[in-house]
């Protein structure tokens, strides 16, 4: 297999699923199954994905591939450029985009039958996954940011699919907004980009930070370009404080929120964070890692009082990806991409799995209306089962990996820096993820059903949809990524498939810890591979089973709690909840996040609106209506100045004219005799005067 192949595959996978949706799009009216067009798409999209990814870590493991053309050129010096950087993380995320998207089309195939825009739905899935594939392709900031727009365009067509609904059309505008906020953060630190290197190529700027350019000759501004590029990622990736729009997103169809906002769109910020790890310095990794901290504390306490099950996964997974950009912050690169991957299956496959509950159930949502349902969907309890032990951390699973990974890189982070919050957090959020999932695996699937109309009707979902849960579960196995069931850091995924991250900041811009002691490992490489330092490494091996054993601590604890809470009933829960009502309302209310954006920024920007609408009025139109009767009165006076002045003037000067034309008329008799006497006339008075 050679490179050209690779980047063939790689324009396939891009363009494929843009050619669906046009032709889905454009037919969806004329032909009722035209959906099938999109879906076959898909799966020659996840087959070449699969092809990409065995050719790339089979024959290229330790090499990037490249491919650019030239967009369009205004200047000499100023050009644009697109093209595809096709490393192991790329293909990685590839599969992972094509398998989850391949899978939610065959899902959405029983779920979504009998919508009045059933093929329109399925058009709106394609743009979104060639949206998401040239995100994950680019190797330029600028196609990044392109495609990072027509994945929010995306996200807004599907969480307001249903916008005959107030609510689903509120949360389709509220995602679109709060997003813009995040996007314009990151515009601006790509314009600083472009003004300090003069171009948008990753390697680019990288050679350039390298050789120590840096923006406006200096480190702090090279945080402050960090930390807006990472404003796109706390936008996409729901983080505290642009959290507030993923859980109104469960708006739109239910597969829609395994695909964009469990697995691939919100996975996107934390993508964006790897592909910029290089230009992070130690101020903007800090402040990623207090963003991934209080993103995955704020959302777990949250999701312990919610009754509606998508919201539980929907908070659980904005404590999931803070859970990835708190590694990412303390320097743990591969495990945050490795937790990306694994989290990407087990959550989807749980949504799906609500999509399979919420479908026998009619279209109930509130947990308090289920139970007892493991008796009628027995496969679709076992695989929601397998994926809460993954993503609860419990062995024998993927999450259990990533997530132990991701904890001892905060106990390594700890031990160097003295920084132990990360650590606590981590932990305590491991305690409440393992109890919340199992107060929802409890109260849906165990025990008596409380709505036993709904309940009698209920019954396992088609082939159809139980297959892609079937799939997802088991790759939520932990033997799809190390024939180690504690540790990965000796299997095929971390030490062959997953790049070590180039650092190219100054060592003065980066963690001691991370910079110093750096050693080239040119045996890995053909051009050599800067990895973190002997002392970072140290630490980590050091950490790994305390932490593994903490974390299993916690999450074990957590498990008893919610089954000693709700399946033997241990506690009575509603006078628990009585004597922590506060805190409970504080939670059920999501913190009052909602209300407080209401009450200062949206309602700021009515006052402010009044404000201004009140200040033209008032000020403007007095303004202007004060010209207007100062114009009328001006008219009016020139009017009159023209009317009795310059009209009387030229008037006057007619009057003489015609005065002086009937003086000299009576002289002018056309007579000789009469011309003679004037003249001798006027010779007379000639003389007489001289």
């Amino acid at each position: 297999m050679t490179e050209s192949v690779l980047i063939n595959l790689s324009n396939a996978i891009l363009f494929l699923p843009v050619l669906g949706f046009v032709v889905t799009l454009l037919l969806g009216k004329k032909i009722k199954s035209i959906y099938l067009f999109e879906v076959f798409i898909l799966t020659i999209v996840l087959l070449a994905s699969i092809v990409l990814a065995f050719g790339k870590l089979s024959y290229f493991p330790d090499d990037k591939i490249t491919a650019e053309f030239e967009w369009f050129r205004l200047t000499d010096t100023f050009a644009i450029k697109l093209g595809f950087l096709i490393d192991n993380i790329t293909v990685l995320m590839l599969f992972v985009v094509a398998l989850i998207s391949g899978l939610v089309h065959y899902f959405s195939i029983a779920y979504m039958k009998g919508d009045e825009r059933y093929n329109r739905y399925f058009a709106y899935l394609g743009l979104f996954t060639f949206s998401m594939n040239g995100i994950v392709l680019t190797h330029s900031i600028i196609m990044m940011y392109m495609f990072w727009e027509l994945v929010g365009l995306s996200s807004y067509l599907l969480i307001g699919f249903w916008f005959e609904k107030k609510s689903a059309a509120d949360a389709g505008k509220k995602a679109f907004l709060v997003n813009r906020i995040g996007d314009t953060g990151m515009l601006i630190g790509i314009l600083i980009l472009y003004l300090t290197y003069h171009t948008f190529s990753f390697d680019q700027i990288f050679a350039s930070i390298s050789a120590g350019v840096l923006p406006f000759n200096s480190d702090f501004w090279l945080s402050v370009t960090g930390v807006l590029l990472f404003m796109g990622a706390i936008g996409k990736s729901a983080q505290f404080p642009l959290h507030v729009w993923l859980p109104d997103a469960m708006e739109g169809p239910t597969p829609v929120s395994a695909l964009i906002h469990a697995a691939t769109m919100v996975a996107a910020g934390v993508y964006l964070t790897i592909r910029i790890f290089g230009l992070l310095t130690a101020d903007a990794m800090m402040f990623i890692a207090i963003i991934g901290m209080l993103s995955a504390f704020i959302p777990a306490t949250i999701a312990l009082t919610q009754n509606d099950i998508k919201k539980v996964l929907a908070y659980s997974t904005v404590s999931q990806l803070g859970y990835m950009v708190m590694a990412l912050g303390v320097g743990a690169y591969k495990f945050a991409f490795f937790h990306l991957v694994t989290h990407a299956f087990f959550k989807a496959c749980l949504f799906l799995g609500s999509g399979s509950v919420i479908h026998a159930m009619h279209h109930e949502q509130d947990i308090r209306n289920m139970g007892g349902l493991r008796k009628k969907m027995p496969l679709t309890y076992a695989t929601f089962l397998i994926s809460s032990l993954a993503v609860s951390g419990i062995p024998l699973t993927s999450g259990f990996l990533s997530k132990d990974g991701i904890l001892a890189s905060t106990f390594a982070f700890g031990s160097l820096t003295g920084y132990w919050i990360f650590a606590v957090v981590g932990l305590l959020v491991a305690m409440l993820t393992a109890f919340y999932m199992f107060r929802l695996v409890v109260i849906t699937f165990h025990g008596e059903p409380r709505d036993h109309h709904k309940f009698e009707h209920a019954h396992e979902s088609p082939f159809v949809m139980t297959m892609p849960l079937t799939v997802l579960a088991i790759l939520s196995i932990f033997i799809f990524y190390t024939p180690n069931p504690v540790s990965a850091e000796q299997g095929w995924f971390l030490t062959k498939w997953i790049d070590s991250p180039e650092v190219h900041t100054p060592n003065s811009t980066r963690f001691d810890f991370m910079q110093s002691n750096i050693v080239e490992q040119a045996s890995l490489s053909g051009h050599g591979e800067i990895m973190y330092s002997e002392q970072y490494t140290e630490a980590m091996h050091s950490a790994h089973y305390p932490a593994m054993f903490l974390s299993l601590f916690f999450a074990v604890l957590g498990i008893l709690t919610a089954f000693t809470f709700y399946q033997w009933k241990k506690v009575n829960v509603d006078k628990l909840v009585a004597s922590v009502k506060p805190l409970y309302n504080f939670s059920l209310n999501k913190w009052f996040f909602d209300e407080f954006y209401q009450k200062t920024f949206v309602a700021g920007l009515f006052g402010l609106s009044k404000i201004m609408y009140w200040f033209d009025s008032k000020i403007v139109d007095g303004i202007v209506n004060g010209s207007a009767t100062v114009t009328h009165a001006l008219s009016i006076f020139m009017g009159g100045f023209d009317k009795y002045v310059v009209d009387g003037l030229v008037n006057f000067m007619a009057y003489l004219s015609g005065f002086f034309g009937l003086l000299f008329r009576r002289v002018q008799t056309g007579k000789v005799q009469t011309y003679i006497v004037l003249v001798i006339f006027s010779i007379i008075i000639f003389f007489f005067f001289l």
